[in-house]
């Protein structure tokens, strides 16, 4: 997400990544959990 220099879909990580949309799905619901991640646009995440 950092590298991309802007908020990232799930669907935009899984292109970008190869990984498995279910595993960031997984990943993103932790991460928000956590408060590693915001969105500041419905749907796109970047790190906090």
């Amino acid at each position: 997400m950092k590298e991309a220099g802007k908020p990232l879909s799930a669907g935009e990580v899984e292109k970008i990544t190869g990984i498995d949309r279910k595993e960031i799905d997984k990943a993103f619901k932790e991460l928000k959990a956590e408060n590693a991640i915001v969105s500041p646009v419905r749907c796109k995440w970047e790190p906090a």
